[in-house]
């Protein structure tokens, strides 16, 4: 990117290639399927292929091409295994909860963060003594994961003239990512479920699953369907790695969700003061692997940078001063780290037992795995790359001198599982999925999603009727919201003197907790809940650790305000109080938003809730070019604690883009979501052909059958003789 962009993004470039993949090549490409290497060589030269044709025909360029004045470099094998974006770990986390820890105190942090299953050790090892924890000491890793942002002066044609303007909405993007990141390991994630033919209309298995990432465009997820010589199979991956990560064959349907798995530590060295690339290892110095680099560098002459790795990873950063160095060890590092590429042996899987051993060779991101397949089989099995850890719980920071290793990974077959569950259905959300009593608790990890998705999904999947594919479509658009249940009721007992207050509150009551685009009451409510989460939060959270503990659970949030008042001193009347501030603050909120007029205060619209779709030169361009390449807004319902998850941001940036619904009884029956085309060319009618459709809840048929596809297709680009 500095050849792009210049200096300003040498230090991303410095962590892309501290953090690439520098294993067996070979090894690695055959991990992911016994012709892996023959697969992925096809893909990259495919893709050359259409950069060589742009070579002789520059309009054949993608317009992100024509603005940077860029061309595209030709691919090889080894851009497909990239790590790099990928839903990785927890390194960022380790360093905020020690950080947490020297401020508040264990207790404390436990006290505002939910551990679960059973109570982690968050001590720090004395040894460390002389670390200073700071974001700083894996600066590397956050500079090459962060957001990219592309500035008026780095656009060749078509560039913004208004600098204020442009400053204005990289703030607002900025604001939108930053609320995002505070949110994410509380909020952000992904539904799917099965359910068992006993429990179906037509007798046989149902498959569901909604994966929530970024909201983008082009799209995250790229649908296709691969037909061929042992190959036949539809759904979705991502345009940078062959193969279906989510969808179904001839015999089978799957998909998955994040299962949080530790695969990340920091370790930290204490250096040899006369030699300060030697650290102590079992009570020797032993040598760091020292590899030179050069970076190409746009306007300037090229940096020349040095890479150091210790037996455990990257070294991030080195305190030359106090003779300590830091370095991360990462499970993704391992051959089979690239996401999602194992889907090419589960793309073939036959029954149950062929697809879990082509989980077996998922190793990241960590999934929730769930099939269902023609004979009437459903089965979850989580997977992931899992570090075992005998003498810590992988939540903070450990010396690197042999005495915290990891002992090997966990086989993925031995995470938890289900095999057609008695009750008929298996849904996960992110949630915690972990026994307990689980043997190796220390694999996997301890902050997961509120469960407040996953018990409105399980209470929809446990009404005791037959249910329908329709009824599934229906749950993923499900904007029903748990916290909303729990909390109004609160209102019933209290009255406020203040009139606008005092209407507020008995119309609360009146609501359905659904979070409808067209509902005031939910405006209301949304802004209500948000304004309880941050005052408790400045109530509970000192100012010296806010930068560390971002977010208060909602569960905490719903916990403490249902239960009479703990947190106020088991005071209810001052929880009482506190309720009534924070609904009249919240209204006041509303009113310099939206107006005086409440009958103007409905969920979905432009000022409230919305999705705008951003493309990463929007912020750069000029307004014309904005017009073209951006889509909405339009108006959402939902929020970041419904099944139908749309964010905690006023403009929809995560949640699911694409979806998938199949009956195993008849695959032509399929219904997908995706946004917002299949194309990345605005000047193409499939740029944005399907956001609208996919913005107000509508799925569409997506046949298997040869003859259906013919039948239905609107398009031929290439017909093989």
């Amino acid at each position: 990117m500095a050849e792009i962009l210049g200096p300003r993004e040498l230090s991303r470039d410095v962590g892309a290639r501290l953090f690439r993949f520098r294993g067996d090549l070979k090894k690695e490409f055959l991990h992911y399927h016994p012709h892996g290497e023959e697969i992925i060589t096809a893909f990259t030269d495919g893709i050359n292929a259409y950069i060589s044709e742009t070579e002789k025909d520059t309009s054949k360029l993608t317009i992100e091409f024509k603005l940077l004045g860029i061309k595209p470099g030709k691919w090889n094998p080894e851009d497909v295994i990239s790590r790099h974006q990928g839903l990785l770990g927890n390194l960022p986390e380790e360093v905020r909860f020690v950080r947490a820890v020297k401020v508040l105190g264990e207790k404390k942090v436990k006290e505002l963060v939910v551990f679960e299953p059973g109570d982690p050790d968050l001590h720090l090892d004395p040894k460390l003594d002389k670390a200073n924890l700071f974001d700083s000491v894996i600066s590397p890793y956050t500079a090459f994961r962060a957001t990219l942002r592309i500035k008026p002066e780095d656009l060749v044609a078509d560039a913004s003239r208004n600098a204020n303007a442009s400053d204005w909405l990289t703030q607002q993007t900025q604001s939108n990512h930053d609320n995002m990141v505070d949110q994410e390991s509380l909020t952000i994630g992904s539904n799917n479920w099965i359910v068992s033919g006993s429990r179906t209309e037509s007798g046989m298995p149902i498959l569901a699953n909604d994966p929530h990432r970024a909201i983008a465009v082009p799209s995250l997820r790229y649908m296709v369907h691969l037909n061929g010589p042992g190959w036949n199979v539809l759904g979705a991956g991502e345009p940078t790695i062959p193969g279906v990560s989510i969808g179904h064959n001839e015999n089978g349907a799957w998909g998955l969700t994040v299962f949080s798995i530790d695969g990340e530590d920091l370790y930290v060295y204490e250096l040899n003061p006369k030699n300060q690339n030697q650290y102590r290892y079992k009570g020797m110095w032993e040598e760091m692997k020292i590899i030179a680099d050069t970076i190409v560098v746009k306007g300037q002459e090229p940096a020349y940078v040095t890479h150091r790795f210790t037996r455990h990873g990257p070294v991030t950063f080195i305190d030359q001063k106090n003779s300590v160095a830091y370095a991360v060890r990462c499970a993704w590092l391992e051959p089979g780290g690239a996401p999602y590429l194992a889907s090419l042996r589960i793309d073939q899987a036959k029954s149950w037992e062929e697809f879990r051993e082509g989980c077996s060779f998922s190793n990241i991101p960590g999934e929730n795995m769930i099939w269902a397949d023609k004979q009437g089989n459903i089965g979850w099995q989580a997977v992931g790359i899992a570090p075992v850890r005998a003498n810590w719980s992988g939540l903070v920071p450990v010396p690197g001198d042999g005495t915290y290793e990891w002992g090997g990974y966990l086989p993925i077959k031995s995470l938890p599982n289900v095999f057609n569950p008695q009750k008929g259905f298996w849904a996960t959300a992110n949630e915690n999925l972990v026994p307990d009593g689980y043997a190796n608790r220390n694999a996997v990890g301890w902050t997961w999603a509120d469960r407040f998705r996953v018990d409105r999904i399980n209470e929809a999947l446990d009404s005791g009727k037959n249910l329908t594919q329709e009824d599934m479509m229906r749950l993923q658009f499900d904007y029903l919201s748990l916290p909303a249940r729990a909390l109004v009721p609160l209102l019933a007992s209290i009255k406020s003197k203040d009139v606008r207050v005092e209407e507020a509150r008995l119309q609360l009551l009146k609501w359905n907790y659904v979070v409808g685009r067209n509902s005031v009451e939910a405006t209301m409510y949304v802004a209500w809940e948000k304004k309880l989460s941050a005052l408790l939060k400045l109530k509970l959270v000192p100012e010296g650790a806010r930068n560390f503990i971002r977010a208060i659970p909602l569960r905490k949030v719903v916990a403490w305000l249902t239960s009479g008042g703990r947190v106020f001193g088991n005071k209810s009347a001052d929880r009482d109080r506190f309720l009534l501030i924070c609904l009249e603050e919240s209204l006041s909120d509303l009113e310099k938003k939206l107006g005086s007029d409440r009958t103007k205060w409905q969920y979905g619209q432009p000022a409230m809730h919305h999705v705008l779709i951003k493309h990463l030169l929007s912020n750069a361009v000029n307004d014309t070019i904005r017009k073209k390449i951006d889509l909405g807004p339009l108006p959402r319902g939902g929020y970041g604690s419904t099944p139908g998850v749309t964010s905690n941001n006023n403009n929809q940036t995560t949640g699911a883009s694409f979806r998938m619904v199949v009956d195993t009884q008849d695959w032509d029956k399929a219904m997908f979501t995706n946004t917002p085309g299949q194309s990345g060319d605005p000047d193409s009618r499939l740029y944005r052909n399907l956001f609208e459709g996919w913005a107000n809840d509508q799925h569409f048929p997506v046949y298997f059958s040869r003859d259906r596809l013919e039948k239905s297709a609107k398009m031929t680009i290439l017909k093989p003789h």
